[in-house]
């Protein structure tokens, strides 16, 4: 048998009990809200929920404020980002950036002249350096021929052979023509025969190599020419050759 439903009265309170409000919907509704509103880079969102049968309240917008600081925000961020403006050139230069230093100027420096080296004149000398030998010491034609002949252009210097003190200076007569004689203190002279002119005096001092005379053909002289003798102690002559070999001279005989 099938039980009757219980029938209501109109005097029966109605106990049906009615949903409760979706809360839960409405509360997501209220966190994508406030999502949004972080995105858009606003703050300040007041976002409350509750538990009870009530709605939760809806946010609260401090749009003012929020644009206010972003605002500020962006006007501190440009002034950061700004490059300061250029100071004005000190008269000081900055530490940092020192001047560029000048390169030295080249200056031209004169190059020291070569000293002039005199070489001390040897003790004996050739008398007519360059000269031909065009006769040497020894027999000639039948009779000794008591020098050196050297032969140069007419007029050609001829030096002391050593230093010494001139003891003869003139014709010496025997063919020799003009003649000059020179003493050289060791017990040796020289003799220089048929010069041309004479060029010292008796009793003067000369030096290895100074100018006595120049060559000539005076006295018994086919042609031009110096004949040179050599004595040990006055008209005693001796080989010139050999002597002034052993003095470092090399007469060509």
């Amino acid at each position: 048998m099938q039980e009757d439903s219980p029938i209501q009265n109109e005097n029966t309170p109605d106990t049906t009990v009615l949903p409760r409000p979706n809360t839960r919907r409405r509360t997501r509704g209220v966190v994508i809200g406030a999502a949004a509103l972080v995105a858009l880079g606003l703050t300040g969102v007041a976002v409350a929920t509750t538990g009870s049968d009530q709605p939760a309240p809806a946010a609260v917008s401090l749009d003012a404020q929020t644009r206010a600081q972003a605002a500020s925000r962006a006007d501190r961020s440009a002034r950061e980002t700004t490059a300061p403006a250029t100071p004005a050139a000190s008269a000081s230069p900055s530490p940092s950036k020192a001047s560029p230093t000048p390169a030295p100027t080249k200056t031209a420096t004169a190059k020291p002249k070569p000293r002039k080296t005199t070489r001390p004149t040897p003790a004996w000398v050739d008398p007519m350096p360059g000269a031909a030998v065009t006769s040497c010491y020894g027999q000639r034609w039948g009779t000794l021929h008591a020098g050196i002949d050297l032969a140069l252009p007419s007029g050609t210097p001829i030096h002391a052979a050593a230093a010494g003190t001139v003891v003869q200076a003139g014709d010496a007569a025997d063919g020799y023509g003009n003649s000059v004689f020179v003493d050289h203190g060791n017990g040796y002279l020289t003799h220089y025969a048929h010069q041309s002119r004479i060029a010292v005096t008796v009793g003067q001092k000369v030096k290895a190599g100074q100018v006595i005379g120049y060559e000539g053909a005076t006295g018994d002289a086919t042609g031009p020419h110096l004949h040179f003798e050599v004595h040990q102690g006055m008209w005693n002559q001796i080989d010139p050759a050999p002597f002034m070999r052993a003095h470092g001279v090399d007469l060509g005989c």
